[in-house]
């Protein structure tokens, strides 16, 4: 190389390490530990609103860029297996925060794991050198889950309000109801739906009760192969909704109306199916665990039970009233 080119050459490569070295660094710092402080000072014990469901079990959910994991046929199966510990609209307590390299792990309503009481920390000695410890219980949870906060890398430094936007995906720190915070989890026709207290065919049971309230009569009844509830709203002289669900869906709504009108829909006017998280999957319908617990003896059938809901009643047609305690609906069981 020629000595006149050498200096236009060496800044050239100069030019361009320091972009490549630029483009190395992080574009925001990494959070202090102050921030860090603060954060869980402020957070923790704070009541929030779920925006999503969360399992039970020791698997919680994770957050990486706005995006929810486990969900759609993953997160079925765990709510077969477990159960949910937390649905959407309802309140619980951020009751742990823990801040790791690249990630902030949440417990929420005491976490996933049951905790042992200070009495299973102690340690009893038996003779000499013999010691007896109190067994631990495996179980986890049945009110707890967790949620982790996930970052690549490392964790950026952020003021609160940043804070909450990345978790708005799980937790709803603004809501001031119940129902308010539901209302942010469902699609735009059926929080309109619900605000009107109206039924839209499509609908899953919470909605309906969300809309409606706790349905006063409820009649379980039997279309062929097709066992179905009738909720029953109303009575005369006022209108009269009766809205028949099979499963979790609503598959017909009928309003009597009080100038003797009728009105029946029976036409799907919402689909949840593309949304897990308001609605289970149908494809998979007999996900559960494999052994359910159950009170029968090995051998005994099912149907013999007059008051299962897993057969017909050999004894013939019966009304059974199902009793409810003071303010709970009554069922009036068709068999």
């Amino acid at each position: 190389m020629r000595p006149r080119f050498l200096p236009a050459f060496l800044l050239s490569i100069s030019l361009f390490s320091a972009c490549a070295f630029s483009d190395d660094q992080p574009k925001h710092p990494a959070m202090s530990q102050q921030t860090r402080m603060d954060l869980i000072r402020a957070f923790s014990a704070e009541l929030v609103y779920a925006r999503t469901t969360f399992p039970i079990g020791k698997k919680g959910l994770m957050l990486k860029d706005g995006k929810i994991t486990p969900n759609g046929k993953d997160l079925d199966q765990l709510l077969a297996m477990w159960g949910p510990a937390v649905k959407p609209g309802e309140q619980m307590m951020i009751t742990d925060i823990r801040v790791k390299n690249d990630r902030i792990h949440f417990d929420v309503n005491g976490g996933s794991i049951k905790k042992k009481k200070w009495y299973q920390h102690i340690q009893l000695g038996v003779g000499n050198n013999e010691t007896m410890e109190t067994p631990e219980d495996p179980k986890v949870n049945p009110r707890g889950s967790s949620v982790d906060l996930v970052f690549d890398r490392y964790i950026p430094e952020m003021n609160p309000q940043q804070f909450k936007d990345m978790l708005r995906p799980v937790f709803d720190f603004d809501a001031k109801s119940r129902v308010e915070a539901y209302l942010e989890t469902v699609p735009p026709k059926v929080k309109a739906a619900i605000q009107n207290h109206d039924v839209l065919v499509g609908m899953n049971r919470e909605m309906v009760t969300y809309s409606l309230g706790r349905p006063p009569k409820k009649i379980r009844e039997k279309d062929g192969d097709v066992d179905y509830e009738e909720w029953i709203y109303g009575d005369p002289p006022k209108d009269v909704h009766f809205v028949r669900l099979v499963g979790d869906e609503v598959v017909r709504v009928e309003v009597m109306k009080v100038n003797g009108e009728k009105v029946v829909r029976t036409e799907k006017e919402v689909d949840l199916a593309n949304d897990t998280s308001l609605a289970k999957s149908k494809e998979n319908p007999e996900l559960r665990p494999t052994s359910i617990p159950t009170l029968r003896r090995p051998g005994e059938d099912a149907n013999r039970n007059p008051r299962s809901d897993d057969g017909p009643n050999p004894n013939g047609p019966a009304i059974t009233p199902d009793p409810g305690g003071p303010g709970q609906p009554h069922y009036l069981t068709f068999r």
